[in-house]
C-alpha cells in the first residue's frame, strides 16, 4: 500500500487548520464540553469508590452510581452553604467596609500630600468616588451575582448528568476507546487509558490536598494579621490557587484590598509578603510532594493553556486547562511521531535527579512523587 507523503508546508497548513477548527468547535460547545470534561475528571476520582461498592458490597451499577452522586452532592451543598453564609456576612458589612476604606484612603491621601508636597487631592477624590460607586452599586452587584448564579446552575445540572452517565456507562466507553483503534495498537491504547485514569485520580486527590493546605496556611496568616474575613479569604485563596500563576495573584489583590480597607498600610504589606511565602511553600514543597510531576507542565505552555482556556471556556477553561494538557501530554508520549511534542509540554527532567525525602518521624517520611 502506498503511503501519501505530503510536503512539510502542506502538513503544517493542515495542522493549523485542524487546530483552528477544533478550537472553534470547542468554543461553540462550551456549555456542553466544559461540564463534560469536569464530570470526566470527577468520575475518575469516584471510580475507586464506585468499584468498592460494586465488588465488596455487591451494589448494582446503578446503586453505586447513585451513591457516588449522593456523596458528590453533599460535598457541593456544603461548599455552597459555606460561601453563601460567608458572603452574606460580607454583604452586610459593605457599608462599614466602605467607611473604613474611605478613612484609610484619606489618611493615605494626607500622608502623600505631606511627604511629597504634591497637590494630587483632586485625583484621589476621583479614585475615591469610583471606589465608592463600586461598593455602593448594590443593584449592579446583585445583577452580576444573579447572572453567575443562573449560568452556574446550568453548568451544575449538566455536570451532574454527565457524571452519572460516565460512571454508569464507563465500561462501554472504555471498550469503545480501545476497539476504535487497530488490533496492533490496542496494547498501547490500554496502557495510555490506564495511565490517564491513574494520573487523573492522582491529580484530583493531590489538588484537593493542595487546596486544603493552602487554605489553612492562608487562614492562619490572615488570622495572625487580624484581617477580617480570614476564613473566607483563606478558602477563596485555596480554590483560586487551582488556576496556575493567575489565581494566586487575584487572591493576593483581594486580600490586600480587604487588609488595606479594614486595617493599615502595614497590614496590606505584611499580607502581600505572607502570600509570597505561602506561594513559595506551595510551589517547592506542597506541589512536588502532593501532586507530583505526572501533570507538571512547563510554565510556557501552562500560561498559553490558561490564556486559550479562558478564551474558549472562560473561568472553567482556566481551571481545566492543566489536566487537559496533561492528558494530551500522556497521549502524545504514547503515539509514534508525537513523542517530541509530549516532551515539549513537560518539564526538563534530569535522568540522575534523586527524589527529595523529608523524615518527619520514625514512621512518617515524605517523598517527592513522580
Amino acid at each position: 500500500m502506498n503511503i501519501l507523503r505530503l510536503p512539510f508546508l502542506q502538513k503544517l497548513a493542515l495542522a493549523v487548520i485542524s487546530i483552528i477548527g477544533i478550537g472553534y468547535l470547542m468554543s461553540l460547545g462550551q456549555s456542553i464540553l466544559a461540564p463534560f470534561f469536569l464530570a470526566f475528571l470527577m468520575a475518575m476520582l469516584f471510580l475507586p469508590f464506585a468499584t468498592f461498592l460494586e465488588r465488596r458490597l455487591r451494589f448494582p451499577r446503578s446503586f453505586s452510581t447513585l451513591a457516588s452522586v449522593f456523596v458528590l452532592i453533599i460535598f457541593l451543598a456544603g461548599l455552597i452553604y459555606f460561601f453563601s453564609t460567608q458572603i452574606s456576612g460580607f454583604t452586610n458589612d459593605i457599608p462599614k467596609l466602605r467607611a473604613q476604606f474611605t478613612s484609610v484612603f484619606e489618611d493615605l491621601q494626607q500622608w502623600v500630600s505631606r511627604t511629597f508636597n504634591v497637590k494630587i487631592k483632586e485625583q484621589f477624590d476621583y479614585i475615591d468616588q469610583g471606589v465608592g460607586k463600586i461598593l455602593s452599586s448594590s443593584g449592579l452587584i446583585l445583577g452580576f451575582t444573579f447572572g453567575i448564579f443562573s449560568s452556574g446552575l446550568g453548568f451544575l445540572a449538566f455536570f451532574i448528568l454527565f457524571f452519572i452517565f460516565i460512571l454508569n456507562y464507563r465500561r462501554i466507553l472504555n471498550r469503545f476507546i480501545i476497539n476504535v483503534f487497530n488490533e496492533k495498537h490496542q496494547t498501547s491504547v490500554m496502557e495510555a487509558v490506564f495511565e490517564v485514569r491513574v494520573m487523573t485520580k492522582q491529580y484530583i486527590i493531590g489538588l484537593f490536598i493542595q487546596i486544603i493546605i493552602v487554605s489553612v496556611l492562608t487562614t492562619i496568616l490572615l488570622s495572625i494579621l487580624d484581617v477580617k474575613y480570614a476564613i473566607l479569604l483563606g478558602v477563596l485563596t485555596g480554590l483560586l490557587n487551582v488556576i496556575p500563576y493567575i489565581g494566586i495573584c487575584i487572591s493576593l489583590l483581594i486580600s490586600c484590598f480587604i487588609a488595606f480597607a479594614t486595617g493599615t498600610v502595614s497590614d496590606c504589606v505584611y499580607t502581600a509578603i505572607g502570600y509570597v511565602i505561602i506561594h513559595a511553600i506551595d510551589g517547592n514543597i506542597v506541589l512536588p510532594f502532593v501532586v507530583g510531576s505526572k501533570v507538571k507542565i512547563n510554565a510556557l505552555f501552562s500560561f498559553i493553556g490558561i490564556i486559550i482556556g479562558e478564551h474558549l471556556w472562560g473561568i472553567s477553561g482556566m481551571l481545566l486547562c492543566i489536566p487537559a494538557i496533561a492528558i494530551i501530554k500522556i497521549v502524545f508520549e504514547r503515539v509514534e511521531g508525537l513523542q517530541a511534542w509530549g516532551r515539549l509540554l513537560g518539564e526538563d527532567q534530569k535522568p540522575d535527579k534523586k527524589k527529595r525525602k523529608y523524615k518527619i518521624s520514625k514512621n512518617i517520611t515524605f517523598e517527592e512523587k513522580d
